[in-house]
């Protein structure tokens, strides 16, 4: 029964939390618009959101269940592709697919619900579904990569993922699937998530569950596994079933992620999912604290941030205050590497370690009455 309560206490307080950055974000846009420059902080904004809920799945298997994968870019490759085949308009297929009559699908699944919802709902509806979809085809080729793939361990898993990666890559824009995924031309034309708060609502659901997931038997259970597999056994816990509901959990909303990442791309091409896509998010999981939620999320906006505005002053002179280069172009990046190696050095669990948020202000409120029971 406490159970229960504290579950239900963890949806409203999300819900509310959701709704409040949702307005924010509204706030935000309209701060963009009329102040000049800031236009890079909705863009920011936006892959940033996106990208907290990719290192928040990828947390979920490396750092809740100690399963060390790397095929994140090949589920959001997946859900990627899944969003942009479904949702192009009938009318722009032979545009996109040029090469190729138009392509093998011949319809489109926003258009499908506006047909009967009208042009105001019926889209949002349809390109909600579409991103459903992309989750579950990614999950469903995470249960069929998992039967093989989660037999292996630590070094040997990350290969099979990173390997399952690159062959998803080869696959989409190989010529015998370009009907479908256009080969290595580009995917364009399909609707997108214009303003912010639409993937703040989207991305905070999806974490809100994972949230709550973590909080169940089956997290502690993948606390357990990742702590001592043999113990876990020991205590009952079916290893594979277990590994396998991580593993397709975290493929289900990195192809849902990917499915955002077209959104905010407005294009999607094979070739720039590549594995250093992968590395980034991880690096983002290490940086904000592996096991910790709250950190994935810090460190997913913290990296975009620093990546691609606040240190674009230092190679770019439409960014820079005296309108001048200070350094070569792309060099920005080894001043962000640099501040990396100092956050990796300093913080040796990462910015939050396995805390979350609420943990550290719990911690505050006991230092507070244990100074008062002292007085």
């Amino acid at each position: 029964m406490m159970k229960k309560r504290t579950d239900l206490k963890t949806i409203i307080l999300g819900i509310i939390l959701i709704a409040v950055l949702a307005v924010i974000s509204v706030g935000l846009e309209g701060v963009a618009k009329n102040v000049k420059g800031l236009s890079i902080m909705m863009a920011v904004m936006k892959k940033g959101t996106v990208y907290a809920l990719l290192a928040v799945s990828m947390n979920l298997l490396n750092g809740f269940t100690g399963l060390f994968s790397l095929g994140q870019a090949g589920f959001m490759l997946v859900g990627a592709y899944t969003y942009a085949i479904l949702s192009i308009p009938v009318a722009k297929r032979a545009g996109v697919y040029q090469y190729y009559d138009g392509g093998i699908v011949n319809f489109s699944v926003p258009e499908i619900f506006s047909g009967f919802l009208g042009d105001t709902l019926g889209p949002v509806i349809g390109m909600l579904l579409t991103l459903l979809i992309c989750g579950l085809l990614a999950a469903v080729l995470g249960w069929l990569i998992g039967l093989p793939a989660l037999r292996l361990k630590s070094d040997y898993l990350a290969i099979a993922t990173l390997g399952f990666a690159e062959i998803m890559r080869t696959f989409i824009q190989y010529e015998a699937f370009a009907p479908l995924t256009n080969g290595s031309n580009t995917l364009r034309q399909y609707p997108t998530f214009k303003h912010l708060y639409p993937y703040v609502i989207v991305v905070g659901l999806c974490i809100l569950f994972i949230v709550l997931l973590v909080n169940s038997t089956y997290g502690r259970a993948f606390k357990a596994i990742r702590d001592d597999e043999i113990a876990a056994e020991a205590m009952g816990i079916d290893l594979a079933k277990h590994k396998m509901l991580a593993f397709v959990t975290s493929s289900f909303f990195a192809g849902l992620g990917g499915g955002l990442m077209a959104m905010y791309m407005s294009s999607v091409q094979a070739k720039g999912f590549t594995s250093a896509m992968t590395y980034e998010i991880l690096l983002m999981v290490v940086i904000g604290g592996i096991g910790s939620i709250s950190g994935s999320i810090i460190a997913a906006f913290l990296f975009i941030g620093c990546s691609e505005w606040w240190l674009r002053f230092l190679d770019d002179s439409a960014n820079n205050i005296a309108g001048m280069k200070l350094l070569a172009p792309g060099f920005r990046m080894v001043v962000f590497s640099v501040v990396i190696m100092i956050i990796v050095l300093f913080f040796r669990r990462g910015l939050m370690g396995d805390k979350e948020l609420p943990d550290l202000f719990r911690r505050k409120g006991k230092k507070r009455g244990k100074e008062v029971v002292g007085e």
